[in-house]
């Protein structure tokens, strides 16, 4: 196994952040400082930073279609709470200690992922992580070409929750899709971002739905249900 693959399976980094751990010097196999595409062998002690690290046991993540009013929150004491809504799933969900990966807000529908992995969970929800986002989003009135280059560009934010200052979110892939209906790419995760960046520009969200998350799409994935992911989608994450 190539030793950035072991760091990402072990929970320490990404791939990429793992080729840059190698890179400093940060790993050992067997005492030896290896380099970015060396394997590491069974039996071989690897450590990052003088610690022993090792592969986590295969870990679970699944993907959720989240309806319309459904609350992310692990509180159980919370009605429509997402943990509720996967438990009565058509299909009881795997018998995991699973959490939400990130938010949709009560009013957005599409797709959560849930795993049992918080290493990965940290990492994707991280700021910094780049991790993509995908929305199929509808407003009250036709877009105009201004709109989705602002769209685009980067739109300012102000009077965030929990935020004095004025934010600017990152640029963002923007695609026309209907008179009224775009597909946005965001790399971020700001609360209720997207409905905000078109509040600012004049615009009101009339739906919202997330149909993809790194290489894991939605698809034909019916609302309240869920499904595992496959080998493909899982190293998406990694």
């Amino acid at each position: 196994m190539r030793i950035n693959k072991y760091l990402a399976e072990a929970g320490v980094a990404s791939r990429r952040e793992a080729d840059r751990l190698v890179e400093a010097g940060k790993v050992t196999i067997n005492g030896r400082k290896p380099g970015p595409g060396d394997q590491v062998e069974e039996g071989d002690e690897v450590k990052v930073n003088g610690r022993v690290v090792r592969p986590v046991a295969k870990k679970t993540v699944i993907a959720f279609h989240k309806p319309v009013g459904v609350i992310t929150t692990t509180d159980a004491a919370s009605p429509d709470n997402i943990m509720e809504a996967l438990k009565f799933a058509p299909v009881p969900p795997p018998k995991a200690r699973l959490i939400p990966v990130g938010r949709l807000d009560v009013a957005s529908s599409g797709l959560i992922l849930f795993t049992d992995d918080t290493a990965l969970a940290d990492r994707l929800m991280r700021p910094d992580s780049g991790t993509e986002k995908e929305y199929d989003v509808i407003v009250n009135k036709e877009l105009t070409p201004e709109f989705l280059e602002r769209m685009a560009k980067g739109v300012r934010l102000e009077h965030m929750p929990g935020i004095r200052r004025i934010v600017m979110t990152r640029p963002a892939k923007v695609k026309e899709i209907g008179a009224s209906r775009f597909l946005i790419v965001i790399t971020e995760g700001k609360n209720r971002q997207i409905r905000r960046m078109c509040e600012a520009l004049g615009y009101e969200v009339r739906k919202l739905r997330r149909t993809r998350v790194a290489g894991v799409e939605l698809g034909d994935l019916p609302e309240g249900e869920w499904r595992a992911l496959t080998e493909e989608e899982l190293a998406s994450l990694a």
